[in-house]
This record gives structure tokens, C-alpha cells and sequence, in this order.
């Protein structure tokens, strides 16, 4: 069913479209100041009013995010690949996508160690889990976009390697801007990469989800049972 490719491009586009909304806003009132360089996104969502916009955008990026994850991990697991890796990308994207609501819910300016900690679980957990993803790429079914898919999803996963690598030395040397820029080049990477996902959710049939099954099957047997019994006393 190709309508659940349009959650991961919901994702992205809802993504990109989001943070840079809070860009324009910090521009607009003033909250930053381009002329003295170009801001990170987490600068540009740490002032009222558009830190709650950022708050929100971040927890809704964070549900999609999981929602993807989960789809993924099933459809990987139901082509037979019932390994660690899925396990592992599975465990990965899910404390990548709590990493950022994280980010979201603790502002810069007020608790900054933790809104550093989400960051981590966001960029680097979330940048591992898409490598663990390139190899399940190659590791699972094939399918008929394996071609184009692969060298596409390895080509970004080393983009975002490098401008995380960038991103933490221009830090570390003081260079915010360069460091910003990075940033915001990272996270553009990461909502493609979540988008790319839409080729294989378009091969995705249906969802069926059996609760108790054989526990409903046992009780109706037995009380089956019960009424045969009955009606045997009975007569």
C-alpha cells in the first residue's frame, strides 16, 4: 500500500519545513542576530515565543520518527531477517527518537547538560542507527530498489559522518558559525534519509495485528466444552 510512504515523507517535509519556520521567526523578532553569524537551531528555538513552536515541532518529529522505526523493524522482520542488526536498529532508532523530544522539551538556556545529552541521542545514536540500516539494506529480501536506495542512503549516512565530525571540531575551536552551518546541513541530511524510507514502505501490503490469539481460541474451546457438558446433565 504506497500511502504508508507518506509517512516518512511526512516526516521530512514536516521536519524541514518546521525548524526553519522557527528560523524565520528568531529572524523576524530578533532573537538572533544574523549579523553576528548564523545561529544553531537550538538557538533559534530557545526564545519565547518560538520555543514552544520548537517544542512541539521536536515532539511530533520524535512520534513520527518512532512510528517509522517500528514500521521498519516489522517489515525487515517479516522479510526473514530476524537477526541482532534488526534488534539493534530497532533499540537504536527508538532512543534516538526519544533523544529528540529531548532536545525539544530542554532548552539551551535552561538546562543545558540536558538538552546536550538529547543532542547526543539524537545526532550520533540516530546517525548509527541509519548505518545499521544501510547494512540491513543489503541484508534483507532484496527488492526492486535496492539499486538506487543503497548507494543513495550510503552517500548521506557518510554526508551526516562528516558534518558531525565537522560539526563537533568547529564547536570545540570556537568556530559557531562554521559549527552552525553544519548542523543545520546534518539535520537536512537526516530528514532525507528518514524520506528515503517511503521506497520501501511502499511495498507494504497491510497490517494485521492478532491479540491472544490462541489464549481466545483455548476459552472458546473450553467454553464450548462447558455448555456440551451442560446440556448432557441437563437431559
Amino acid at each position: 500500500m504506497w500511502l504508508w510512504a507518506l509517512l516518512p515523507v511526512s516526516l521530512a517535509l514536516f521536519g524541514t519545513v518546521g525548524i526553519w519556520t522557527v528560523f524565520g521567526v528568531a529572524v523576524s523578532n530578533g532573537s538572533v542576530n544574523l549579523t553576528d553569524g548564523f545561529p544553531f537551531i537550538s538557538k533559534c528555538g530557545t526564545y519565547n515565543p518560538q520555543s514552544c513552536l520548537f517544542s512541539q515541532i521536536c515532539n511530533i518529529c520524535s512520534i513520527l520518527a518512532l512510528w517509522v522505526v517500528v514500521i521498519r523493524f516489522q517489515q525487515i522482520r517479516d522479510y526473514g531477517c530476524h537477526g541482532k542488526a534488526n534488534i539493534a536498529s530497532f533499540v537504536l532508532g527508538f532512543i534516538s527518537s526519544v533523544g529528540i523530544s529531548i532536545i525539544g522539551n530542554f532548552q539551551q538556556s535552561v538546562i543545558m547538560g540536558a538538552h546536550l545529552f538529547g543532542a547526543f541521542l539524537a545526532f550520533f545514536i540516530g546517525l548509527t542507527y541509519f548505518w545499521v540500516q544501510l547494512w540491513l539494506t543489503y541484508r534483507a529480501e532484496p527488492s526492486q530498489d535496492r539499486c538506487w536506495v543503497g548507494p543513495i542512503r550510503a552517500a548521506c549516512c557518510a554526508a551526516c559522518s562528516i558534518l558531525f565530525v565537522l560539526m563537533s571540531v568547529f564547536h570545540n575551536t570556537h568556530h559557531s558559525t562554521a559549527a552552525a552551518v553544519s548542523e543545520w546541513a546534518l539535520v537536512m541530511f537526516f530528514f532525507c534519509l528518514f524520506g528515503l524510507f517511503a521506497a520501501e514502505f511502499r511495498h507494504i501490503d497491510c497490517h494485521q495485528l492478532t491479540v491472544q490469539r490462541r489464549a481466545l481460541s483455548k476459552t472458546h474451546h473450553l467454553a464450548l466444552g462447558d455448555a456440551s457438558h451442560m446440556a448432557h446433565t441437563h437431559s
